[in-house]
């Protein structure tokens, strides 16, 4: 996907949220990078296309930062539905608004994230778009 973004309207953005995009080398930068991400994850469909490229450049910059630092061999051995449970959370989404993107049954919903059933790969897929992220973290 490429964006098409607004140098003016960039540059504007990153004055609002108080970051200089950049390796990150400090705890306290990754937090501060962190905490813009998840400002910018929870406005979901509602991101403008430069929104969208910082997300895209935060989210690379942090995993570079968690891969050197921290160990994700526990992350890659939590279950799907843990790791869904934790993007509702940090988005402040709802079970309720996967209504329609992954099912049209709640119970369904509330059976994956609860790890009571299994995401299929296209549900996987689904939630990978939604929550723009690699499907294989689903599965």
């Amino acid at each position: 996907m490429i964006l098409t973004i607004n140098r003016e309207n960039y540059l504007k953005l990153l004055d609002e949220v108080k970051l200089i995009p950049k390796i990150i080398e400090t705890d306290a930068e990754y937090e501060q990078n962190l905490a813009v991400a998840e400002k910018l994850i929870a406005k979901k469909k509602h991101r403008s296309s430069e929104e969208t490229a910082l997300l895209r450049l935060l989210v690379k910059l942090i995993e570079d930062y968690e891969e050197a630092n921290y160990n994700l061999k526990e992350w890659q051995n939590l279950p799907p539905h843990e790791i869904l449970q934790h993007l509702l959370e940090v988005s402040q989404t709802k079970q309720s608004e996967l209504v329609g993107i992954v099912s049209s049954s709640k119970g369904l919903i509330s059976a994956i994230v609860n790890g009571k059933r299994a995401i299929s790969k296209e549900q996987a897929k689904k939630l990978g778009e939604y929550f723009k992220i690699s499907p294989s973290l689903f599965i």
